[in-house]
């Protein structure tokens, strides 16, 4: 036992002293933190966002950092930006999520034609597709939000907003995409959400690979019970399922991919398509309702529209010009999405920085973009980044605002919530569409307020920053109770 012992004191010293690593004179700074192989990996967990605006001021707009025995090269300025975004060659990132959907879902998928499916998505997410998403949408968003509460009642129902909105679009997005007419194939939309958020709980942990003993049981059987769900969503064309998922399910099936390995996919596409947008329409009204003068410009906006509408003819499902909501959203999504933007290094790079600088990126290393940082909240860029101002996004005359600028020159990324390049988000569109119908039927036919008309907007869970939208750590309670014109039409 002693002599084991001693053997593996000193592989783990080997291992120390072979893995050191020192900057060279092209490396971007280089902070590995103070323990050995772990570096900030416990930092960078807990709060990603502190710890990088910490990095970045001890560093600049580019360093390494070591985290968990890999070295991450975080890249800050974004009119650097596109030397990462637009190099699939020296940067892959299908790697980074090749392990992500091994840890998360449980899911590999070594055929699978990832070019082949994102045209896919395009052809059923825009253009003329889209207007048919739009309106199916539209039909199952009359529905839910008239089971919400019934016709003729005069009593307040009382919810926190994050459960009210991630609920109803969760469910609205589910029969849109996934499941067609309520309980049409015996799946309940309810029952998958209430599952699904058993997921969304542990999906952090399950991404680092930190769930405990217990949580990793739950986590597996909760994976189970939404594959089970899930089963019979696109497998054929009398599902209720959309085309596009009918679509995605074929494509899997062409590749060899067997039914199990179909299931595990499809609940991918379900938190690919339905973990950001019920999460966005939480912070959007959370804001407009913390914010009288923000909700009452999108209330006067909207009344113009409903002046004209009727349910034969829903004018949100078309383009109609809605400038401030676009800028409230547009603000919402500044201080609430928070994603990574990572890029495995297979070959060395020279990165040329928009100063002039050039820094080598080495071999089997990552590089991590984090435009929550900057643009979204460089008080360079953004007067005041921490404070919603719906008008952020809008010039004086209302026509929406691109100028911002970094270093007195004009920036193309100002605020980055869908990505950018090849990988930007095919659905942006179409999320913006539902949260937008969402947010009008919500304020045109429900009177909707706080309960407490001095609450303020809740704090982030600070372990969320680098997937996706960011959640609340509490909620923000709210009241409702339906007028008569939602029963009217």
């Amino acid at each position: 036992m002693i002599w084991t012992i001693f053997l593996l004191v000193q592989a783990v010293i080997l291992y120390c002293i072979l893995s050191q690593r020192s900057r060279l004179k092209s490396d971007p700074p280089l902070d590995k933190g103070v323990i050995p192989w772990l570096g900030h990996a416990l930092e960078f967990g807990k709060d990603a966002a502190k710890f990088l605006s910490r990095m970045k001021q001890k560093h600049g707009d580019i360093f390494t950092v070591r985290v968990a025995g890999r070295y991450v090269t975080v890249l800050l300025d974004p009119h650097s930006y596109d030397a990462v975004i637009d190099d699939p060659v020296s940067l892959d990132f299908t790697r980074y999520a090749q392990v992500l959907m091994d840890r998360i879902f449980n899911l590999q998928l070594p055929h699978h034609q990832g070019a082949k499916a994102k045209a896919m998505m395009k052809q059923h997410f825009q253009g003329a597709n889209l207007v048919w998403l739009n309106g199916t949408v539209h039909k199952h968003l009359w529905a839910l939000l008239k089971a919400e509460t019934l016709q003729n009642q005069t009593d307040w129902k009382e919810e926190g907003l994050f459960n009210f909105s991630y609920s109803l679009l969760f469910k609205l997005g589910y029969l849109t995409l996934f499941g067609g007419e309520q309980n049409n194939n015996g799946t309940d939309p309810s029952d998958v959400y209430k599952e699904y958020r058993k997921f969304d709980r542990l999906l952090t942990k399950m991404a680092r690979a930190t769930l405990k003993p217990d949580e990793k049981r739950t986590a597996q059987s909760v994976r189970q019970r939404l594959w089970e769900l899930l089963a019979p969503a696109g497998l054929s064309a009398d599902s209720g399922s959309s085309p596009w998922l009918q679509g995605y399910r074929q494509q899997l099936q062409e590749e060899g991919a067997d039914e199990e390995v179909q299931r595990k996919a499809v609940l991918l596409q379900l938190w690919a398509t339905q973990g950001n947008v019920g999460p966005a329409a939480f912070w959007l009204l959370g804001y407009l309702l913390t914010n009288p003068e923000a909700l009452t410009a999108v209330r006067r906006e909207f009344s113009r529209i409903s002046q004209m509408e009727t349910s034969q003819t829903p004018l949100l499902d078309s383009l109609v010009h809605t400038p401030v909501f676009d800028s409230a959203l547009e603000e919402a999504l500044r201080l609430t999405a928070a994603p990574f933007i990572t890029r495995e290094v297979v070959q060395e790079k020279t990165l040329h920085m928009a100063d002039g600088k050039e820094y080598l990126l080495r071999k089997g290393d990552r590089v991590c973009l984090f435009p929550f940082s900057s643009p979204q909240m460089d008080p360079e860029i953004h007067h005041e980044p921490q404070k919603y101002k719906y008008d952020r996004f809008l010039n004086e005359d209302g026509s929406e605002r691109r100028d911002f600028y970094k270093g007195g020159r004009r920036l193309k990324y100002y605020t980055m919530p869908w990505g950018a390049g090849t990988n930007g988000c095919v659905g942006k569109q179409f999320a913006i569409n539902t949260i937008r119908q969402f947010v009008y039927m919500v304020l045109t036919y429900y009177d909707f307020e706080l309960c407490d008309p001095n609450a303020q907007m809740p704090e982030v869970d600070a372990s969320r920053y680098g997937f996706g939208m960011l959640q609340p750590k509490g909620d923000l309670f709210i009241r409702y109770k339906a007028k008569s014109s939602l029963y009217d039409c």
